[in-house]
């Protein structure tokens, strides 16, 4: 079972035709054949994304949708071949679960169920003296304060599970080409970091980091801004969490990153995991 995560940045934004170099997402939907597809930040309705999205529904995908109360903003889905057997939409928040940031789809039965999860954490920022930089840093900490016990009760579900998406936090050094300069940024804060090793401690697997090994990467998130891209001065905050057993099934993981800067379709690279099951 073939399982991708992308941050999109804009549905109608990827799906669009860019170049004669660049196709858009439903090209390389069709080559790299996933058997589930993770959202994140589609920044539409449903109604708009199934319109984008019209050529692989019409082909018998799936599309399960968490949209934002906010217009144009977040927004989480998942794009499978099978339809899920159950979706649940949001994790019990009253702040987060109408902003679009989590939903979970069930495949399978008995020993073959599966659980997946597109989760998009917000971006923050660093507490600074500006009253909008307070703002979006609590915002953030209220995020990772209530969403960390619903990973707990699904880490002791007894349920395989994989929850994958933009984090908005690389883990450690290793996951930052330029850590050093970004110590005192968002997705790098020593309290956000903590905020996943505690995860990990608890039992949480990432595999993608878990099948590379200490090396540095592999990344999956590139500012459009100067020679970021071709220079692969990138950041790892896309990556998939999944419970202990599942992880023993994983058996390859890699980055999608484009050929050239003119080819992307979207600043993250889709990150995909192959399970045996």
């Amino acid at each position: 079972m073939k399982i991708t995560s992308v941050n999109v940045n804009g549905i109608r934004a990827a799906v669009k035709q860019r170049n004669a170099n660049n196709p858009g997402m439903l090209p390389w939907l069709a080559e790299t054949s996933p058997d589930v597809v993770l959202l994140q930040e589609i920044r539409a309705t449903e109604k708009v994304a199934r319109t984008a999205l019209a050529p692989v529904l019409d082909a018998g995908w799936h599309l399960s949708m968490a949209e934002s109360a906010v217009a144009g903003r977040s927004g989480v889905g998942v794009l499978s071949r099978a339809e899920p057997s159950g979706v649940r939409i949001g994790y019990g928040s009253d702040e987060f679960d109408p902003l679009g940031r989590y939903l979970e789809a069930d495949f399978g039965s008995g020993d073959d169920a599966l659980t997946v999860a597109s989760v998009y954490v917000p971006s923050g920022a660093a507490r600074t003296e500006d009253p909008k930089d307070v703002e979006k840093h609590d915002e953030k900490v209220r995020f990772l304060d209530s969403f960390g016990p619903h990973l707990d009760a699904l880490l002791g579900s007894g349920r395989d599970v994989l929850v994958a998406g933009d984090w908005n936090i690389a883990p450690d050094e290793r996951d930052i080409k330029n850590w050093k300069g970004n110590r005192k940024n968002a997705g790098f804060l020593p309290h956000e970091r903590e905020w996943v090793a505690r995860r990990l401690a608890s039992g949480w697997v990432d595999v993608v980091r878990d099948q590379h090994g200490d090396v540095a990467g592999p990344y999956a998130w590139w500012s459009w801004r100067g020679k970021a891209f071709d220079n692969d001065a990138g950041w790892r905050i896309d990556y998939h969490l999944t419970t202990p057993a599942l992880a023993a099934q994983v058996r390859k993981t890699w980055v999608d990153r484009a050929a050239a800067y003119d080819r992307r379709w979207s600043d993250h690279a889709p990150v995909t995991v192959v399970v045996a099951r």
